[in-house]
């Protein structure tokens, strides 16, 4: 909250936008060639808000399904801040033809100051298109075609600033600039270098140097404190990116990172503790109907269903309604993403379900993308037998089905050995035939270009899980993103997602994660650790995170062989559940999706926004000491229905997913009831609309 003072004006008085670009949109041609990010910017011209943000696009990756953290962030709130700063909220990004026709509607900038920007920028060599982006909420876009100046780059920085005027900041207009990323420090640096009369805040998602130090399988949390940070930078070729980040940090108004765990890192290895921890959010679709997303679940897990049918013919000795899929995805980062633990423990997993006799059948998915040079020939194969078997069938149905319509017109019983001659015999056995195969399903759906070195395969291959049929536990390796015109498995992630029973990311670095994230939006329960961004924020929120399906591994206080032992028991116990059991629990899940929302955790970029003007204008902007936000007394309690210990809501043993099981837990659970309490146990999100009686509302004000 604010205090306007001499230089403002109220809100509806629109002076429009400041036709200079700014100091990070200068340098976007020095970035690197394997990574473009252009940086939001949010301007105060006037007291009129204008908020700048980003599209983060990573060569290589901007047209594949997945798309990075960062990316996810500005895209989802895009709803939210729309809503917020309308018509003065505009990204900034970089042009791709392919992009723009298929995502952006073209359109001329409304505003004549944002007209005479785009203008200049064209005139001295910068092509500048402008738009709408085709996603929730439709805010502006203007995107730079980058290589139009690829010619211009070696003189671009000198003389960019004075070519577009961008150090008129005349007339009381406050601006407020916000840098993700180190990428984007340069303009940071510059605008600090020149005394320009801005407020800035710099974000960082990862530091630099602590992805490299993970990366090289390094105690990295337990040494925090111990670490020659210049001599670590420089052995790793990186001092020049390291200078540039801690530089941002150092020089910027405020400082904010996206997760408690990675506060306590940047305050180790950048040397200045974050002023404001923003978590990442979603933008959260609610279905009119309660159980909407439960029906969506059984809809998608048939279509899983039916590719694990042709993946393990000739192997399917197990029953697929007792049959559990569990997955991770990501980028492929073997021990940072947790993949080396997870395989690990399901080998011991496989040991425990096979030494209890279960009936229970778990298979498990790795959606990481990696070299490849096609399909297994062996995985499509499978594929074909299905659908030519399922063609049989139906042709088959249709013929006896005709036979049994005439017979009962007739008033009579047809004899089974008139309806079915001794062709149909003859085609049936035909069928069975061809389901059979000598060789052992495969353990990934592509020819790997690295099979001998993959360490997911490698893995495998040490501990023993080759699709046997004596396992319990199946592997398949998907080396690529999920996309719906695969002739594969022909599904979209979040379908994929949905179909599946447990998401399992045990991550030893992940300063949010959103994957588990996702999940949690969609009501499937999951996996993640204390190391993570995610995990933090659900212990902080929620008491017993389990009992609403969030499985919280310890890799920070534990030993590796600890911590997988523990994924072990999680996973165990998620096979014991009943199918009853796990419906519950999905639905207990899917209520914590609110905590994810924008509409929730917006405030703290709100915050850290009125924080940075404060101290960049002190003598006309003053924030209140309760305007921070905090999360003091908003903890979801263990759910009524769970009993003190969980042995009490769990079998002794594996049970089979079709059994209903009738146990206390089970008496005891009201739906309703129990989100009626999570409802109360949720902030509530900040209102745009609302002002206090007798106080008048500033543009991008909250009431804490």
């Amino acid at each position: 909250m604010y205090t306007p003072e001499e230089g403002t004006v109220k809100p509806e008085e629109n002076t429009g936008v400041h036709p200079a670009p700014h100091p990070s949109e200068g340098d976007i041609p020095h970035h690197s060639r394997e990574t473009v990010s252009m940086q939001p910017h949010e301007d105060f011209i006037g007291g009129e808000p204008v908020y700048w943000d980003q599209i983060v696009t990573t060569k290589g990756q901007r047209n594949s399904i997945r798309i990075g953290g960062i990316c996810t962030v500005i895209q989802t709130k895009a709803k939210t801040t729309a809503d917020e700063w309308g018509e003065n909220y505009f990204l900034i990004g970089p042009y791709f033809e392919h992009n723009m026709k298929t995502q952006v509607e073209q359109c001329e900038p409304a505003n004549d100051a944002v007209r005479k920007a785009v203008d200049t920028m064209n005139k001295h060599g910068c092509q500048v298109h402008f738009g709408r982006w085709l996603i929730e909420g439709s805010p502006y876009v203007v995107l730079f075609d980058i290589s139009s100046s690829a010619w211009n780059l070696d003189r671009w920085k000198g003389d960019f600033w004075e070519a577009c005027s961008v150090t008129d900041h005349a007339d009381g207009r406050h601006v407020i600039a916000q840098f993700h990323e180190w990428q984007a420090g340069t303009g940071l640096i510059l605008s600090r270098a020149r005394k320009l009369p801005i407020a800035t805040v710099f974000t960082t998602h990862a530091t630099l140097l602590g992805r490299y130090l993970c990366a090289a399988n390094i105690d990295f949390y337990n040494q925090l404190d111990k670490f020659d940070i210049d001599k670590e930078a420089g052995e790793r070729q990186i001092y020049h990116r390291y200078c540039m980040e801690r530089a941002s940090v150092h020089c910027a108004h405020v400082f904010t990172t996206v997760s408690e765990i990675t506060a306590i890192e940047a305050e180790h290895m950048l040397k200045r503790k974050p002023d404001v921890v923003t978590p990442n959010g979603l933008n959260v679709k609610k279905f009119s109907a309660v159980h909407e997303f439960q029906n969506l679940h059984a809809m998608y897990k048939a279509r899983i269903q039916d590719f694990v049918r042709g993946h393990f013919y000739g192997h399917l000795d197990f029953d697929l309604e007792k049959t559990l899929f569990l997955f991770i995805a990501g980028r492929y980062e073997f021990s940072n993403k947790g993949a080396d633990i997870f395989l690990e423990s399901l080998s011991r997993l496989n040991f425990l379900l096979r030494m209890h006799k279960s009936n229970v059948t778990v298979v498990v998915f790795f959606i990481m993308p990696a070299k490849t040079n096609n399909f297994n020939v062996e995985t499509l194969k499978g594929q074909a037998v299905r659908k030519q078997l399922w063609d049989t069938v139906h042709c088959m149905k249709e013929k006896f089905g005709k036979k049994l319509y005439d017979g009962l017109l007739r008033g009579e019983i047809p004899d089974m050995n008139s309806i079915l001659d001794r062709d149909d015999f003859t085609i049936m056995k035909r069928a069975i035939f061809s389901t059979q195969r000598q060789s052992l399903p495969p353990v990934t759906t592509h020819n790997m270009i690295d099979d001998s070195t993959d360490p997911i395969l490698s893995t495998i291959r040490r501990i023993g899980l080759f699709n046997n049929r004596a396992d319990r536990v199946k592997v398949i390796l998907h080396p690529e993103f999920l996309s719906s015109t695969s002739p594969l498995l022909p599904m979209d992630y979040e379908e994929f997602v949905r179909g599946c029973h447990l998401g399992v990311f045990p991550s030893y670095y992940e300063p949010w994660g959103y994957t588990p994230a996702e999940c949690t939006v969609m009501g499937i329960p999951s996996v993640t650790t204390n190391l993570s961004g995610f995990g933090c924020f659900v212990q902080e929120h929620v008491a017993d995170p389990t009992a609403y399906g969030i499985y919280i591994v310890d890799r920070r206080f534990r030993s590796p062989d600890d911590s997988c032992n523990q994924l072990t028991q999680f996973l165990y116990g998620f096979c014991k559940q009943s199918r009853r059991q796990r419906i519950i629990q999905r639905n207990r899940t899917e209520r914590l999706s609110d905590l994810l929302d924008w509409r929730y955790l917006g405030r703290y970029y709100q915050h850290a926004r009125h924080l940075t003007l404060s101290r960049a204008f002190p003598d006309k902007f003053h924030l209140e000491p309760t305007s921070p936000p905090t999360t003091d007394g908003f903890r979801y309690p263990r759910p009524s229905s769970v009993p003190p210990s969980p042995s009490g809501s769990q079998a002794s043993s594996p049970q089979s997913s079709d059994v209903e099981n009738e146990g206390d837990e089970d008496e005891r659970y009201d739906e309703e009831e129990e989100a009626e309490r999570d409802r109360l146990n949720i902030k509530s999100p900040f209102s745009l609309n609302h002002v206090p009686k007798g106080k008048k509302k500033l543009h991008g004000e909250y009431k804490s």
